[in-house]
């Protein structure tokens, strides 16, 4: 190729071609420059093609000298993003053309260059240079905070009681069979408390400090009955005299244990501050009172039991005996008694002729699923009733109520009486507020006016949830049912709430409730629902 007086120069990665003019050259074309660009170590760099094609038209055709920049070096290119939430830096490189490739150095210097300081991921960086190009690789990472753990309660006595009922999404208590009593003696571990966590603060690539949020710490309870925190180990709850364990929020009691053989005219009557085991039975007119529960190894025959806690008969309830728990009732079978319960009421075998009354579910004949009954006398729960067998024709009625909580009604009544007064006093001190502020306040009372009016103002909002708790509990209600295993013979008198339906033919096994308009329906076991007349 004829490039006479045609020139290369190289000056800060820019590269010049120059062009002399020299008679009877050669025609040159731009496939000529590059191919000769190439030859002279130029082919890697930014070729500026227009200058090339400039270049061939002035050889050929201009008259005078003349100079044109043609390529140029360029380093690989380091471009660093980070995300808008500062958790991740991104890095992308662009290939050099015919200047340094990229290298650790620079791309640690282009992300300080953004302000990526933290969470490098240096053998990513390094693997991006290996690959000469990359797109969008993830080299710096933020660390998100983790928040401490609120202080956990380990039980150390897996068959500890535990007051507190277990209500499922349907309202109904779990009923379980816990079996005998726990027994644990003076020195023996209950509880270990794990404390709070600070948790650990995280941080952004830009360096910022995300801050943890701190566990929250509880202590064990005050004034556990019957346990003390160990010497030498404050995590450490242990009982502090021997008797039954028994679960509360964030620590565990120790009820003290009276045991007896029987209760008669030679024992006279028990009133305990703990719980109360009787071998034996518990004869006519005696009386057992005690703060915890009550277990009975024989009858009750005419006695009188009250309980805070549980009460659990191993032989039948009869002679018009009267039982009052604020947990649950059970009993092998019952007759002529009374029974209230807190919680449920479970009856193995038959209940005859009995007054019972749960706040949640009453359970006859769960051990005789075929021989179980329910029969006269008048039943009462909240929630749910389940028995084998309904009424008997040779019986007089049975009443059955469902959908009624008498504490709860109680408790809604007393709690909007109570809600009356405060939006009462709410829009008293609302009234003075605004007399004070139109009229003035020569006494300076306004500032304090205003104060009462917002703590008004939150006790009547605070009463207002506790009522629509109230509300939500009442509604659960309304899903009451009543389940036959076997079936209804006899007259039954079945209402749910004010709902009545006098039942004096007889049902196969099924369910009774309320549907969703307002109809009590019978809805037998393959499903078909019948309005109760």
């Amino acid at each position: 190729m004829d490039l006479s007086g045609i020139s290369l120069s190289d000056a800060d990665g820019q590269v010049f071609l120059a062009v002399a003019v020299v008679a009877q050259r050669a025609p040159v074309d731009s496939a000529t420059l590059m191919a000769w660009l190439a030859e002279k170590g130029y082919g890697d760099c930014l070729i500026h093609t227009e200058a090339i094609e400039q270049a061939a038209i002035g050889c050929n055709n201009q008259h005078k000298p003349f100079m044109l920049l043609v390529a140029q070096r360029r380093d690989a290119a380091i471009h660093v993003q980070v995300t808008p939430d500062d958790m991740t830096a991104t890095l992308s490189i662009a290939p050099p053309r015919g200047g340094k490739a990229a290298t650790p150095e620079a791309v640690m210097q282009a992300l300080a260059a953004a302000g990526v300081v933290k969470g490098v991921d240096q053998a990513a960086v390094a693997w991006a240079c290996q690959q000469d190009a990359c797109s969008d690789i993830a080299v710096a990472s933020g660390q998100p905070p983790k928040d401490g753990h609120d202080a956990v309660f380990e039980e150390l006595i897996p068959a500890m009681g535990d007051r507190a009922p277990q209500v499922d999404e349907n309202g109904l208590i779990d009923y379980r069979e816990h079996g005998s009593i726990a027994i644990v003696r003076s020195g023996e571990p209950l509880m270990r408390r794990q404390p709070a966590t600070p948790g650990v603060d995280g941080h952004t690539v830009r360096g910022k400090v995300l801050s943890a949020r701190p566990g929250t710490d509880q202590p064990f309870a005050a004034a556990l009955a019957g346990a003390e925190v160990a010497q030498g180990d404050a995590n450490l709850l242990q009982a502090s005299l021997t008797g039954q364990p028994v679960r509360v929020q964030h620590g565990v009691m120790v009820e003290p244990i009276l045991r007896i053989p029987e209760v008669n005219m030679s024992t006279g009557n028990i009133h305990y501050d703990g719980v109360v085991h009787v071998d034996g039975e518990v004869g006519h007119g005696m009386k057992v009172q005690a703060s915890g529960d009550i277990v009975v190894g024989g009858m009750v025959d005419g006695g009188v039991l009250e309980a805070g806690g549980n009460i659990t008969v191993a032989g039948g309830v009869v002679g018009r005996a009267t039982l009052r728990a604020g947990g649950s009732v059970t009993a092998r079978f019952a007759e002529a008694v009374q029974i209230h319960a807190g919680t449920l009421i479970v009856i193995h075998d038959m209940a005859l002729e009995c007054e019972l009354q749960s706040l949640n579910q009453i359970i006859v004949g769960d051990g005789s699923p075929q021989r179980g009954r329910l029969i006269g006398g008048v039943t009462t729960a909240m929630m749910q009733i389940t028995t084998p067998q309904l009424g008997s024709p040779t019986s007089g009625v049975t009443r059955v109520v469902l959908g009624c909580n008498p504490e709860l009604d109680a408790r809604r009544h007393a709690l909007q009486e109570r809600i009356e007064k405060e939006d009462a006093a709410h829009s008293s001190l609302h009234k003075l507020v605004t007399h004070l502020t139109t009229f003035g306040d020569p006494k300076g009372l306004l500032e304090r006016a205003k104060m009462s009016r917002q703590h008004a103002a939150t006790v009547y909002a605070q009463s207002l949830v506790e009522r629509d708790e109230l509300d939500r509990q009442i509604a659960l209600g309304r899903t009451a049912t009543l389940q036959v295993g076997v079936g209804v013979a006899g007259a039954v008198d079945l209402c749910f709430g004010r709902l009545a339906a006098p039942l004096r033919r007889d049902y196969r096994g099924g369910v009774f409730r309320v549907d969703s308009e307002g109809q009590i329906v019978f809805i037998d076991s393959s499903g078909y629902a019948v309005p109760v007349p």
